[in-house]
């Protein structure tokens, strides 16, 4: 029993150490205080009934005092109010420390500095928006390689110039090139693994996924358009392919599709 005493004693000591290492951040009765996170804030917790917060944008954290909520409890939420704020890759926390009567105006603006981090992975997500977009740049900026799939339609041809895997993602570098004097405006461009050899007897089976990132968002192009998108990792047997399919905003609109076979993802280049 002594040393299970002990034990808990050591373990709320380093809690209490822990918290009050934590940066603290001072908090006025009737004004805001917003966290800016570098990456979108996936999850918050306030310790403290006695602390409104919300996320008003995808990147930031916003915390009010509840008027009239402080009664007996002032001097826990004094010491031991704490918000926690989860990011893509990192966990962030901050001791707050109410004040009734600031007598020097206080930081209402915090940024969520790398040295108030700690890194975490969740639900699986290995790179931020921030890291995917950095080797997204990087990938777009290597020598093309050649070309693993190209097609040409209606005045249109497209390629799949690059394919590059890094841990559990897959980049497919893919240009497209108007050769008309019409812009394209693009409606959407969807990724779908479907069998190589169709059956007109038989139902198409296939299978749309989804980029975790594309480095740009263009509405539609004039003559030249190139993009990166990522993947989480996948795979499709011999016998399928993945459809890579473009298409117009119009109601006669062009569509162009690029075939790309298993066995170029399979010889994909690895990124450092």
């Amino acid at each position: 029993m002594r040393i299970f005493i002990i034990s808990i004693t050591i373990l709320l000591l380093k809690v209490l150490t822990a918290s009050a290492q934590l940066p603290i951040v001072y908090l006025p009765p009737n004004t805001s205080i917003h966290f800016r996170s570098p990456e979108p804030v996936q999850y918050v917790d306030i310790s403290s009934g006695s602390i409104a917060g919300d996320i008003p944008l995808k990147n930031v954290v916003r915390i009010k005092y509840i008027p009239d909520s402080l009664n007996k409890d002032a001097v826990n939420f004094q010491k031991n109010a704490v918000v926690t704020i989860a990011g893509e890759s990192f966990l962030a926390q901050y001791r707050i420390v109410y004040m009734p009567n600031p007598e020097t105006e206080t930081r209402t603006n915090i940024e969520i500095l790398p040295e108030h981090t700690t890194p975490v992975d969740i639900g699986g997500i290995s790179l931020s928006q921030h890291k995917l977009k950095e080797y997204a740049l990087q990938f777009i900026g290597a020598k093309s390689k050649g070309h693993f799939a190209q097609s040409k339609a209606f005045g249109l041809a497209g390629k799949v110039s690059q394919i590059a895997t890094l841990g559990d993602y897959i980049f497919l570098d893919i240009s497209w090139a108007n050769h008309t004097n019409l812009k394209y405006d693009i409606d959407e461009i969807r990724f779908k693994i479907r069998d190589k050899k169709v059956n007109k007897a038989s139902n198409v089976q296939e299978v749309e996924i989804r980029p975790e990132f594309s480095l740009y968002q263009s509405p539609g192009f004039q003559k030249h358009y190139r993009n990166v998108f990522v993947f989480k990792k996948f795979s499709f047997p011999g016998n399928k392919i993945l459809d890579i399919e473009m298409t117009e905003k119009q109601i006669s609109g062009r569509v162009i599709t690029l075939s790309l076979k298993y066995a170029a993802i399979l010889d994909a280049d690895t990124m450092e």
